[in-house]
């Protein structure tokens, strides 16, 4: 995200980073040009620096603390946009804190594996006052991204509860698929059979879990596309939400206890296609496709 707004942003200042690591901004900032970012010490020189604030975290306790570090600050007339993937409550409550300081928000979490966000191909969810999401437009569409969703002037967890909602339709797709490879290994129409016909129905984002689940890629990679802790939390989250509107989500349920099979047998080697290994091994075959 920050190399696009650096190379495609029309910024006419240099890039603001701040990692908690202070090592990754370093290597950011020498990758992107040392003219065209500045990396600072803390969270509070970003807020003192910065007009318009865009933070990604893993988690919602993650999101919550950042913010009352900035709220240590003076925060009126700065705008805070959230891209993390959080409980719509929080981002909710994080707009109520927020504004009532002065700042405006607006929520915005994005779908894409890293290599879209380095290709500039996300696709942005942003809700909050239209005003304010005019306000980051400039930076999402053509710029971070490929396309935009816009909720202008509703809440600003009506972003978040779609990426969570979202990101259950990711994890059911992995399950889905897991199971099918699964059946037709053992019933002997074969993987590469099923494949050719996935790509030739389902070309996207089902063709290609289905090549990382197939090349063995969902336990030998070493750092996972999408964690699977990250991935549990999602789950949960959308779990609670349906458990408070009476929905039922038997099949995210199912995907969840394959996840925590899947952190058993990987640790934090766990990605989301990881649910074939689990799949797998619940059916008498090894967690590993291949020797």
């Amino acid at each position: 995200m920050c190399k696009n707004l650096v190379e495609k942003g029309n910024l006419d200042k240099p890039l603001i980073l701040f990692n908690r690591t202070k090592k990754r901004s370093d290597d950011l900032a020498s990758a992107l040009g040392a003219d065209k970012t500045r990396v600072v010490e803390t969270i509070n020189d970003v807020v003192k620096s910065a007009d318009i604030i865009f933070m990604c975290l893993g988690d919602d306790a993650a999101v919550n603390s950042t913010v009352s570090t900035i709220l240590e600050e003076d925060v009126k007339g700065k705008l805070i946009v959230d891209a993390s993937t959080v409980h719509p409550d929080t981002t909710n409550d994080l707009e109520k804190r927020l504004t009532s300081k002065g700042a405006e928000f607006v929520g915005m979490p994005v779908f894409g594996a890293p290599a879209m966000a380095d290709s500039g191909s996300l696709i942005c969810v942003l809700a909050g006052p239209a005003s304010s999401v005019d306000k980051v437009k400039p930076f999402t569409k053509g710029v971070m991204g490929r396309a935009d969703i816009d909720y202008s002037n509703q809440p600003a967890g009506n972003a978040t509860l779609m990426k969570v909602i979202g990101n259950t339709f990711i994890l059911n797709m992995n399950e889905v698929l897991s199971e099918g490879h699964v059946l037709a290994e053992k019933s002997g129409l074969g993987t590469q059979n099923l494949h050719a016909w996935i790509e030739t129905m389902f070309p996207g984002p089902y063709a290609a879990y289905s090549n990382r689940m197939l090349a063995g890629d969902y336990y030998k990679r070493d750092e996972p596309l999408f964690h699977v802790d990250l991935a549990r939390k999602d789950a949960r989250h959308a779990m609670d939400i349906a458990e408070k509107a009476g929905a039922s989500v038997p099949a995210l349920k199912v995907a969840d206890a394959h996840l925590k099979q899947v952190k058993e047998h990987l640790g934090d080697k766990g990605d989301i296609p990881s649910i074939y290994g689990a799949v797998r091994k619940e059916s008498g075959l090894k967690f590993e496709n291949k020797d």
